[in-house]
């Protein structure tokens, strides 16, 4: 009998997780570090194990994920992200739970680039008439 794992990617920002949920005892490995290790904040570690908590699965599924780009924060929301992509890849009724909590959505919202003859993404220099 073979174990199988699905895989799916998580997003957000700059970084990108790939994940692998497979069958398992609740093990969650960031790249190849225990979760608590690899994420400092408590929030972080919160974050990426929301979908697997809401479906109330936690200890059910080992998590094995690698991430890249981003700081941590954005890099926890996609591994939550790439979780539960992965969670409806096994089993389609997942999917409306997962959908009402906004699981699902990629967060598309990125840094706004510097524009030429300014300081910033918005800010201006200071205007003055004389």
């Amino acid at each position: 009998m073979t174990v199988t794992a699905n895989y799916a990617t998580g997003k957000r920002k700059t970084a990108v997780a790939r994940v692998w949920v497979s069958p398992g005892t609740g093990a969650i490995t960031v790249n190849k570090k225990p979760i608590d290790q690899y994420f400092e904040r408590e929030t972080s570690v919160m974050i990426a194990k929301q979908s697997l908590e809401l479906l109330e699965l936690a200890d059910k599924y080992d998590v094995k994920a690698f991430v890249a780009g981003g700081g941590h924060s954005a890099q926890a929301e996609a591994v939550r992200h790439g979780v539960a992509r992965a969670l409806i890849a096994e089993d389609a009724e997942r999917r409306r739970s997962l959908k009402k909590a906004g699981m699902l959505t990629r967060d598309s919202r990125k840094k706004e680039r510097k524009k030429p003859g300014q300081p910033g993404a918005r800010k201006k220099f200071q205007f003055s008439k004389r």
